[in-house]
């Protein structure tokens, strides 16, 4: 809720963006408080409240705060805390750690459990696997490469724009690209993924739900987060990805079943080889 309220920020008039800035100050304050205490605190007319919430289709003021108060009960204080340079090691610590954790929150209930359950189906039946990230997404892009291929599905990852236009002209029917982008505006994977589906391959995009790339995949699983101004990367983005990639991995293995069992076995026996005789649950 408190996100819904930044981003409508813009759109409410003067009176109401002073109903919203007390709410993002002090949520579980006007949480608790009655609409005269509220408007008091904001210095605009009890209506003003009223019309506020239903500007965030609320029907009033108790559906607002039912509303305000469930995404208040995560156990995180406060939904997207900005960083200062005077912030000292702990105080970093705990607004980003919250921050990642309300956002993976958000996300979780928000995602669409039908489209889930198609991509890990479009995923398990693959015949090969192509996952297309660049700049801070070819990080994730890289993670799906290692989590897939040891599901016994050929799985390669390409952060070059050449290189995946070049690849997904030689896809066809039966193959799958995961298309990663925090902005889901980038040109070049933009036009690899109109490529890949011109091609006959499915498309999973897991990006912003208004972003263009959403609009050119077969299926997408959106992943809306406000990023930090004052941070130089899409940092919760790229940690909402991963476990959105974790997420088709986990699904994917479990649909494939028993089979993967002594070749994931096999596998764990030629890695002790390559560490250091100790406890085994150390990786």
């Amino acid at each position: 809720m408190l996100e819904r309220i930044k981003a409508a920020l813009d759109s409410l008039s003067k009176s109401e963006r002073k109903v919203a800035e007390l709410v993002i100050e002090q949520p579980n304050l006007v949480a608790n408080a009655p609409i005269a205490q509220i408007a008091e605190l904001a210095l605009v007319s009890q209506p003003t409240v009223i019309r506020f919430c239903r500007s965030l289709n609320c029907s009033g003021l108790q559906d607002f705060k039912l509303r305000l108060t469930r995404s208040l009960v995560s156990g995180v204080p406060y939904v997207h805390s900005m960083v200062s340079r005077d912030d000292s090691a702990h105080d970093l610590a705990r607004k980003l750690f919250d921050n990642n954790i309300s956002h993976l929150l958000r996300c979780r209930n928000e995602l669409d459990t039908e489209v889930l359950e198609r991509a890990i189906t479009i995923l398990s039946n693959a015949k090969k696997i192509e996952v297309y990230g660049q700049g801070q997404s070819g990080a994730v892009a890289i993670d799906a490469q290692n989590k897939f291929f040891r599901l016994g599905v050929p799985t390669v990852s390409y952060t070059d724009p050449h290189m995946h236009g070049m690849s997904a002209s030689m896809l066809g029917p039966g193959d799958a690209v995961v298309a990663v982008s925090n902005s889901g505006r980038t040109l070049d994977l933009l036009r690899s993924v109109e490529i890949a589906r011109d091609a006959g391959a499915d498309v999973i995009g897991i990006t912003h739900s208004k972003s263009p790339l959403a609009k050119r995949c077969s299926l997408c699983l959106y992943a809306d987060t406000m990023e930090d101004p004052d941070l130089y990367t899409p940092m919760i983005t790229r940690i909402v990805h991963l476990v959105i990639i974790d997420v088709l991995a986990v699904g994917v293995a479990l649909r494939r079943g028993p089979e993967l069992i002594d070749q994931l076995e096999k596998m764990k026996r030629s890695l002790k080889e390559k560490r250091v005789r100790g406890h085994d649950n150390y990786s």
